[in-house]
């Protein structure tokens, strides 16, 4: 501490960032601040709750960046988080890609669910984006059920079921007129733009005509359509036939946990909304900042922000280059007092869950970091392998940052060395996973977990020796049954009670792990030849081996035989080890 009471003493007051670092150099926070030596003086001089008083516990030095302006500092602060992943910045929670529904640009288009990874100079037709992932692909249905669009891919030559049912226009055979094409784009783009007026009085005709018809069937089924637009897509009571598409931005606070809510308005109306909920470690017009800044990285902007009182708006204004307004009355101040009861209702309804949640993953992770002796536990990166009698081995690597699966970090690795051991299965995939974290100059993790016992951690710390790389390596250790009885190092065994948080949450590590690898592994394992397969059954020679694959094509085929029938082309004890293996391979 007198360390960083000398620090505070030396700190200028012009604007800058600055990074909290734990005991052993790690950066942990990132913030801004008008006034450095206010704002991280402030840490050390007050008492505080929650996560800050957390993130004040855990600092052990800081450092910081000086900037011209204020809003430097925002857009310093944004990359920094980025390139660091501290633990206790909110944006790290905000890794999200909401889902947009695309009219593609082809020559004959399809609507579908799109995740694009850059929005500026799509070719398709975007709409969205749509927090509620379910909702999207509900609309598209819908819409599909009524609009003709191409369902196919990839185009085949001949008709298919969509076309006989009326769902497709059979493009593949039939000559479409380009006028055709653009009304139904036309009719959906304004039905996915707020126009449901159109589209609802088309349904009607549609139900009432399939009435008259006595298809009571497929009346019923436009009568849905009908319910599911009135209660999801239905008309907004608040609306601005300015022609202005805005978003509106407010946040509710309590409990040191903050809750932003962003409604987005298009064409007049609601048409969704965004709503994320984060601890509050930061001055709350700091955490709104930052909010907004990240928010927007990975949202397209509209052409105005309406926001509550407490947001900087010419802070945000100049970082961002878009219009914000702090309304004082009128229908848009009317949306601001929504968004904050939103985002009000969203947080009450959700805490105990969000208390819960905190304690299987964020604080079960600091507890088995101070179990384990790593002050600051952030990154773990679990191993498994998997393999049917040797053949087919495959490897897989989950993470988990903060307590939480981060699936944007998996690996698959399908071993090349021919090993038909667990030793140098392990020793492969460790080599080729951490000679690429040296080369790439990737993230290391603080931890590396094996799903194994000792012989796996030592094929494990032998590579790592021999990259120069000192991370810590445990295994799961099991008993007879195959269940997880206890952590285990080289030389140390950590035993761990199975009611508590902590053994949850390695039990859902192992699981994860292990389903990832195992589903990696049956798809390889589809994939594989008659040829591959055959290879590893004892008795089958090259001889053997041609004679089977020139009466049975494929895997499948093979498989239908009954042991009789196999002992009918091969000997008995050949044909018990094949049609065993055969039965292992269906199961596995």
């Amino acid at each position: 501490m007198d360390k960083i009471s000398e620090k505070l003493k030396l700190l200028t007051t012009e604007p800058g960032c600055y990074l909290m670092k734990d005991v052993t150099g790690k950066i942990i926070y990132v913030g801004k601040a008008k006034n450095l030596k206010r704002r991280v003086s402030s840490y050390f001089n007050r008492e505080h709750t929650g996560k800050t008083k957390a993130l004040v516990q855990n600092i052990d030095d800081f450092e910081y960046i000086v900037t011209s302006t204020e809003v430097e500092s925002l857009l310093l602060e944004i990359n920094l988080i980025k390139k660091y992943s501290p633990k206790y910045n909110i944006m790290l929670k905000d890794n999200k890609s909401y889902p947009y529904i695309e009219i593609t640009n082809e020559k004959y288009p399809r609507l579908i669910i799109s995740r694009p990874r850059k929005i500026k100079n799509h070719k398709g037709k975007l709409f969205g984006p749509y927090p509620n992932a379910n909702a999207a692909r509900k609309t598209v249905e819908l819409l599909n059920r009524i609009y003709p669009f191409r369902k196919c891919h990839t185009m085949g030559k001949k008709t298919c079921l969509y076309y006989h049912i009326g769902q497709c226009l059979g493009y593949c055979e039939n000559k479409v007129s380009k006028d055709q094409l653009d009304q139904m784009i036309n009719e959906v783009s304004s039905f996915l733009k707020g126009n449901y007026d159109y589209l609802t009085k088309k349904i009607k005709q549609l139900m009432l005509d399939a009435s008259e018809k006595l298809n009571y069937e497929k009346a019923i089924e436009y009568k849905e359509m009908l319910e599911y637009i009135n209660k999801v897509l239905e008309k907004q009571k608040i609306t601005l036939n300015d022609g202005v598409n805005r978003d509106v931005i407010n946040y509710y606070v309590k409990n040191d946990y903050i809750s932003f809510q962003v409604l987005h308005i298009r064409d007049g109306r609601i048409n969704m909304r965004d709503q994320e909920i984060f601890p509050l470690v930061d001055e709350i017009e700091n955490a709104t900042s930052s909010f907004v800044i990240s928010f927007y990285d990975k949202n397209e902007l509209p052409k105005e922000i309406l926001v509550g009182e407490d947001f900087n708006i010419d802070l945000l204004s100049n970082a961002l280059n878009v219009k914000f307004i702090i309304p004082q009355k009128g229908l848009k101040k009317k949306l601001i007092l929504m968004a904050k009861e939103n985002a009000k209702v969203v947080l009450e309804e959700k805490f105990e869950l969000i208390i819960r949640d905190e304690k299987r993953t964020f604080e079960a992770n600091e507890t088995l970091g101070k179990l384990i002796g790593i002050p600051n536990l952030n990154r773990i990166e679990i191993f498994d392998n998997a393999h049917l009698f040797g053949t087919f081995t495959v490897s897989g690597m989950v993470v988990f940052t903060n307590g939480r699966p981060d699936k944007k970090e998996y690996r698959k690795y399908k071993i090349n060395s021919g090993s038909k051991d667990d030793y140098h299965t392990m020793q492969e995939v460790i080599y080729r996973r951490y000679y690429r974290v040296l080369h790439d100059k990737l993230q290391k993790p603080d931890l590396i977990i094996v799903d194994g016992g000792i012989i796996q951690i030592n094929a494990t710390k032998e590579i790592l020796n021999s990259l120069y790389l000192d991370i810590p390596v445990l295994g799961l250790k099991k008993n007879e049954k195959h269940s997880t009885t206890s952590l285990i190092s080289q030389d140390k065994e950590y035993f761990i009670d199975k009611t508590s948080d902590v053994f949850h949450y390695l039990t859902r590590m192992q699981d994860e792990v292990h389903r990832y690898t195992i589903s990696y592994h049956k798809d390889i394992r589809s994939k594989g030849s008659l040829s591959s397969v055959l290879d590893n059954v004892p008795g089958i020679g090259d001889k053997r081996k041609k004679m089977l694959l020139k009466k049975y094509k494929t895997i499948s085929e093979l498989k239908t035989l009954k042991l009789e029938e196999l002992e009918g082309i091969l000997p008995s004890n050949v044909a018990k080890e094949l049609y065993d293996f055969l039965k292992s391979y269906e199961k596995n």
